[in-house]
């Protein structure tokens, strides 16, 4: 297993005022209403979730990098966990055509509303049970997800991706280094279950038998 950062440039480019998170809406309601999965939680108020999730291409730098990486090529099977409106699945498709994608999300809405040119490649479904067969993607990626699960899920989750992936697999998940990280993520999440360390990520790995890359987010 290897650390690989794919996803900082993203998560950097976005402005955060931790403190207006828990002081300008009642936080219990917000993170209430954000794990509906609903409107609120993609398209709703900023202080619920997204404040309106489009198509910005932002998410294609990410799609190369993952490209080069991993080598992957025309037929190639990848698949994303948490794949939300699927705006990465889409990008993959544009920097390498012939890539074959699937998507799956706990979320109706998102599902419903998804870049309307791979809509047909997402389905609803759990990260705890995926329905795919043994060894069927070349990738299979979860980016800002699995830390959304209870433990027992989360098990789950890792022993599942293990299962439906070849070689190539990689998990990017919310985590603290130190205790201002750590006041800053309680602040700022809204569905976020699995607060680890990167050292308890790794236990977890471990655990599971997870053998692809990951990398963390840090709320700094």
């Amino acid at each position: 297993m290897a650390i690989v950062d794919f996803v900082s440039l993203v998560h950097k480019s976005t402005k955060r005022d931790y403190l207006g998170r828990v002081t300008g809406y009642p936080k219990a309601e917000a993170a209430t209403r954000a794990k509906e999965w609903g409107y609120d939680y993609w398209d709703g108020d900023r202080r619920i979730g997204y404040g309106g999730m489009h198509y910005d291409g932002r998410w294609r730098k990410v799609a190369q990098a993952m490209v080069d990486h991993y080598r992957l090529k025309a037929g190639d099977k990848v698949l994303d966990i948490g794949c939300g409106k699927g705006f990465l699945l889409y990008d993959f498709t544009q920097v390498l055509p012939g890539l074959e994608v699937s998507g799956l999300d706990i979320s109706s809405y998102a599902i419903e509303n998804a870049k309307p040119e791979i809509k047909d490649r997402l389905q609803v479904g759990s990260a705890n049970v995926l329905p795919f067969a043994d060894r069927t993607f070349d990738l299979v990626v979860s980016i800002n997800t699995l830390h959304n699960l209870y433990c027992y899920d989360l098990f789950a989750a890792l022993k599942e991706i293990e299962r439906v992936g070849t070689k190539q697999k990689y998990i990017c998940v919310e985590s603290y280094r130190n205790e201002e990280e750590k006041a800053n993520l309680l602040y700022w999440q809204l569905t976020c279950e699995a607060f680890n360390t990167p050292a308890e990520w790794e236990w977890w790995f471990k655990l599971t038998g997870y053998t692809g890359d990951c990398s963390f987010i840090y709320f700094e």
